[in-house]
């Protein structure tokens, strides 16, 4: 199956591209599916590929020397991942796993590298991109050291969980504790007092928001 442009133009490096230059940028892409609990890259190791989800999602994490595993983000469809690797020639900063079956697109770093001196649009978007990626692990940073943990749990439902069965990906407890920087047994007892005081139901083991604004006010009042 080709790459699927409609996914292509999500992708935050092709911003503003006209359809000719977008199809003709979108050529050097190749397929390649992976398994849940797949590694995709290991930190440490060298990059050779830039990845966007086509479909699925994918949790980049950082270990510690205990094994303690810190998410950083998760990439979803029309995202990519490994981006700085790629470009800064370094070893993979982090690890990526698939959190269910996923499918990706990939790019060589020649070939980034080629796109890059290709399309000055690219670049500037390149600068937008990566500026993000600073903003949102400053954030990360921000919630680990200064937010409660019910506060950490209550903002990544309201970032990860949905209104309704089956609108979001399933986080687990252990992803859930990976991400807010804490132990999977506390993540329970946040989410049992959620439950407790109606802001969430538990639905099957899929978490559904039952009040957005108490979860939001938890989240203000835990900084």
């Amino acid at each position: 199956m080709a790459v699927d442009i409609e996914i292509i133009k999500q992708v935050a490096y092709f911003a503003g591209f006209a359809s000719d230059d977008l199809e003709e940028a979108a050529k050097p892409f190749f397929e390649q599916t992976v398994k849940r609990g797949e590694i995709i890259a290991m930190e440490g190791d060298p990059a050779e590929n830039l990845y966007v989800v086509a479909s699925g999602a994918v949790k980049l994490f950082k270990t510690s020397a205990e094994g303690k595993e810190q998410i950083l983000y998760l990439a979803h469809a029309g995202e990519s991942f490994n981006d700085v690797p790629v470009i800064d020639g370094l070893p993979n900063p982090a690890s990526a796993q698939a959190m269910g079956p996923v499918d990706l697109y990939a790019l060589s770093k020649v070939d980034m590298r080629a796109l890059l001196d290709k399309y000055p649009k690219a670049q500037k978007n390149t600068t937008n991109l990566l500026a993000g990626r600073i903003r949102t692990l400053s954030l990360l940073v921000e919630d680990l050291s200064f937010k409660h943990v019910i506060g950490r749990v209550a903002g990544i439902l309201l970032k990860y969980a949905g209104d309704d069965v089956g609108s979001k990906p399933r986080l687990t407890q252990q992803d859930m504790a990976a991400m807010a920087g804490t132990a999977r047994e506390v993540v329970g007892r946040s989410l049992k007092m959620l439950e407790a005081d109606g802001s969430i139901k538990m639905n099957r083991h899929r978490i559904v928001i039952s009040n957005k604004k108490a979860l939001e006010g938890m989240v203000e009042m835990a900084t």
